[in-house]
Formats: structure tokens, C-alpha cells, sequence
């Protein structure tokens, strides 16, 4: 009896991964003069995010590729984002350059440990962990909410980089437009995301450090 050979790189939400990075890299490719554009590809890269898992779901697609494929978009394009940021806000360069490294270090680490631990998946969260890691990852409107808060912020800074929009009103001689009302309505979820890297990057070092000790205790 043969079994058929599926194809994983032509699975239909890899297909949509790779969308994401063409879409991307366009987008980047126009981040330097053309805004508009920019934002309107880099947000559709980021809202199909939220496309290939039900994709993957729906047509029992899911794959290791297809996870590590997803998170190394998000990973990369996020970081593309705030290497520019990080050129246009000169004062706040460092700022930018220690959330990539910590953006970066916290999801390697994670997907290293749950690899390591034997977990299905990286979004597996254990009881005996961080209950904010757990309802990060196990709910999915929390996720997206998150995800999306904190690369909208980015993108909003990004945007007042160019033009501040129409006022809205005026405070102390200060003009406050309404990207710079968006931009604080999402600035606390950034801050939200950003405390779930260093509480996932903590974890992550705990679970691995507790692996090394069970496999020289195994040697011992």
C-alpha cells in the first residue's frame, strides 16, 4: 500500500507565509519614500498573520516549517521596522536597538526550550508556567489583540515620521493629532508585549536550565 507524499512547502498556509515575506519586503522596499504604500503592504503582511492558522486548521496543515516560517516573518519584519525607527529617532536608537534584541532572544529562546522540552508546540504553555505566557499563547484573541497593538504602535510612529495628520486639538500651545491619540491609546499594549518577552525569555532560560541539570544528573 503506498502512502502519499505531501509536499510541505506547498501547504496552503505556508503558501500565505510566503506572501507575507513578498509583501514585506516590498514594503520595506518602499519605507524610505513611500509611506503610504509601505503601510498599507506591511499591514496586510500582518493581518494574513492571523490568516494561515485558521488556514492551517482548516485544511489539517499544520506544521514545524510552517510555525518556524510564521515566526521568523513576525521576527523580521518587526525588527526591519524598528532598524528604521531606530534611524529616524536618533535620540531613541539604543531604546530600539535593545527591543530587538529582546524581541529576538526571548522567541529563540522559547521555541529552543520547547523544542528541547519534546512540546508539540511552542504556543504548548504548562500550568506549572507564567499564567500572563499562558493566556498569551492560548488565547487567540488575546494574542491577535497583542500582536497587533504592538505592531501598530510601531507603525504609527513610523507614519508620524512623515506627516502628524490634521490637528484634533491643542494643549498647553502643544498640537495633538490623532495619530499621536493612536499612537498612546496602543503604546501601553507595546508595553504589554514587551514585558511578555522578558517573562517568556525568563522562562525560557529556567526550562532550559532545568534540562541541562536533569541530563547531568543523568551522567552523574
Amino acid at each position: 500500500m503506498s502512502i502519499k507524499q505531501e509536499n510541505i512547502f506547498l501547504f496552503v498556509p505556508n503558501i500565505i507565509g510566503y506572501s507575507r515575506v513578498i509583501l514585506a519586503a516590498i514594503a520595506l522596499y518602499y519605507m524610505p519614500e513611500a509611506p503610504i504604500l509601505c503601510v498599507a503592504l506591511y499591514s496586510i503582511s500582518c493581518l494574513l498573520d492571523a490568516v494561515d492558522g485558521h488556514a492551517a486548521r482548516y485544511f489539517n496543515q499544520c506544521s514545524k516549517f510552517g510555525a518556524v516560517l510564521d515566526m521568523v516573518t513576525d521576527r523580521c519584519t518587526t525588527t526591519c521596522l524598528m532598524c528604521y525607527l531606530a534611524q529616524v529617532y536618533t535620540s531613541w536608537s539604543l531604546l530600539f536597538q535593545f527591543l530587538i534584541s529582546l524581541d529576538l532572544s526571548s522567541h529563540y529562546l522559547h521555541m529552543y526550550s520547547s523544542l528541547s522540552s519534546g512540546v508539540s508546540s511552542h504556543k504548548v504553555i504548562s500550568k506549572k508556567q507564567n499564567f500572563i505566557l499562558r493566556a498569551y499563547y492560548s488565547n487567540n484573541n488575546v494574542l491577535f489583540l497583542i500582536c497587533a497593538g504592538n505592531e501598530l504602535f510601531f507603525i504609527l510612529l513610523y507614519i508620524l515620521a512623515f506627516n502628524t495628520g490634521p490637528e484634533v486639538l491643542s494643549i498647553a500651545g502643544y498640537s495633538i493629532c490623532l495619530i499621536h491619540i493612536l499612537a498612546l491609546l496602543t503604546f501601553p499594549i507595546c508595553a504589554i508585549k514587551q514585558i511578555i518577552n522578558c517573562i517568556q525569555f525568563e522562562g525560557a532560560a529556567k526550562t532550559l536550565a532545568k534540562i541541562d541539570l536533569e541530563e547531568r544528573l543523568k551522567k552523574s
